[in-house]
């Protein structure tokens, strides 16, 4: 909740100074560049109501408002220069080209005072609202919740040195993950009596609201590792892992560390901010343009679903999202009801289950198209891992715990998966198609998620989907 809030101050503090640079800007521009009297016209007006949100808008799509708890001076400084410049640009020639002016150099006067103005007032206003915060932190007043993961020695010596510093760095231990046995064993500070394994962390990580996680056994079994780093990757907390002796000798260490301790952050994604945010205005657009476009087809889809098997039009069935979050995702039925009486079962290319218009719908993954609702609703993406269900992820888990990875980000309609492998019709089918789902992870990208896009628009005008 102070996350949020902090987010919504943040928010409403750079509201506020889009609205007076822009009156500020305006009566500068008249009264010096033009040399004319001030006077509030239609223009002026609508700057002040429609102006902010276009800053907003720009704000967003860098990243700024994602994580503001983590925010420092230069990076302020930075997006403030970057975003400025190119919301002013813009701006430039959405309203200003227009305007009649004496001569081309109040063009350029205009657009460079317009970007002066924008650029010092937020990024003035950001600073103060950074260093608030980062005094808060180093006053132990906000903190960062953390599990410190290491032999109990190493996590004694490193709680010491923590206490020990005059200005806080943020980490509030919460909770340690000893690793001098052969198992790893989670003990809690809060309740020294309540003693949690590893299956339990994903748990504990949501209970404890847990922020950031240090490693600082750079000894653990391989395995093990890997579990770790599947199990947070999925989770939405900072992981943080101390530097090996092959990592110093290839300089793959990053200006980063706590108390002369030299550790890297563990970068699960590689899709910057921006294109994010890019991402989820494409979903949110062509979701809407294809739910409307589509909707003739769709009562007919569901006129002969009806006509050809008895039961519903849509089938709705929980699945795993973002972060392991369940969610119930729809798509047009393409079985026969009560497919799955016996329990949970994949489809085979020779299923007896599904109906000889659900072979059609599959083949051209028109069963699909329902879940743009999903896509509206923030649950899934166009692009992104196919969503599986808890009873598969346990199953797939047990033998590569690196698909945990994948709720990192929201699962998709279409995924490289999908398109290089097709439906898969048990465990070891699914674990081949991740493969290229965690390829998918570690490359993604807007201009990744265009070819997808091509290549499943290619299979369903083909009706070749697998």
């Amino acid at each position: 909740m102070k996350n949020k809030k902090r987010t919504f101050s943040f928010i409403l503090i750079d509201f506020i100074v889009s609205i007076l640079s822009w009156i500020f800007f305006y009566i500068a521009r008249k009264s010096i560049i033009e040399n004319i009297e001030f006077k509030t016209n239609i223009q002026f007006i609508k700057g002040i109501f429609l102006i902010p949100f276009f800053w907003i808008f720009i704000y967003t799509i860098q990243g700024t408002y994602l994580d503001t708890k983590r925010l420092y001076r230069s990076k302020v400084f930075t997006q403030s220069f970057v975003g400025s410049l190119f919301g002013t640009c813009i701006l430039f020639f959405l309203i200003l080209i227009d305007d009649t002016i004496h001569s081309y150099q109040n063009y350029y006067t205009s657009i460079g005072l317009l970007f002066i103005i924008q650029f010092l007032s937020i990024t003035l206003v950001r600073l103060l609202f950074v260093s608030i915060q980062v005094k808060r932190i180093q006053q132990k007043i906000d903190h960062f919740n953390t599990i410190v993961i290491g032999k109990y020695k190493q996590i004694i010596d490193f709680e010491k040195e923590l206490n020990s510093t005059k200005k806080s760095i943020g980490n509030r231990i919460v909770g340690i993950l000893l690793t001098d046995d052969e198992k790893i064993n989670t003990k809690v500070y809060y309740n020294k009596d309540q003693i949690i394994n590893l299956n339990d962390l994903k748990k504990f990580t949501r209970n404890q609201h847990i922020e950031e996680v240090i490693i600082i056994d750079n000894e653990i079994n391989t395995k093990d590792l890997q579990l770790l780093i599947a199990i947070l990757s999925g989770l939405g907390v900072s992981v943080k892992i101390k530097a090996s002796d092959f990592d110093i000798a290839l300089g793959t260490i990053q200006q980063n560390n706590i108390f002369g301790l030299l550790i890297k952050e563990i970068k699960f994604d590689t899709m910057p901010l921006w294109q994010k945010s890019i991402k989820r205005i494409i979903d949110l657009v062509i979701s809407f343009v294809s739910l409307i476009c589509l909707t003739p087809i769709f009562i007919l889809i569901a006129i002969i679903i009806k006509r050809t098997s008895q039961g519903p039009i849509f089938f709705k069935q929980e699945r795993i999202g973002k972060h392991g979050q369940p969610f119930k995702i729809i798509k047009f039925r393409t079985m026969y009801v009560d497919s799955e009486k016996h329990g949970p079962q994949l489809s085979s290319a020779n299923d007896n289950r599904i109906t000889i218009f659900g072979k059609f719908l599959r083949k051209t993954r028109i069963d699909e198209f329902p879940q743009f609702f999903n896509v509206i609703k923030g649950e899934m993406s166009l692009v992104g891992p196919r969503p599986e269900r808890q009873f598969y992820i346990d199953k797939i888990a047990e033998k590569e715990p690196s698909f945990l990875q994948l709720t990192l980000i929201k699962p998709g309609i279409t995924s490289w998966g999908q398109v290089k492998y097709g439906y898969a019709e048990n465990v070891e089918q699914m674990i081949q198609r991740m493969r290229f789902d965690l390829l998918y992870l570690k490359n993604r990208s807007l201009a990744l998620d265009f070819k997808i896009m091509f290549y499943t628009l290619i299979t369903i005008l083909k009706a070749k989907g697998k």
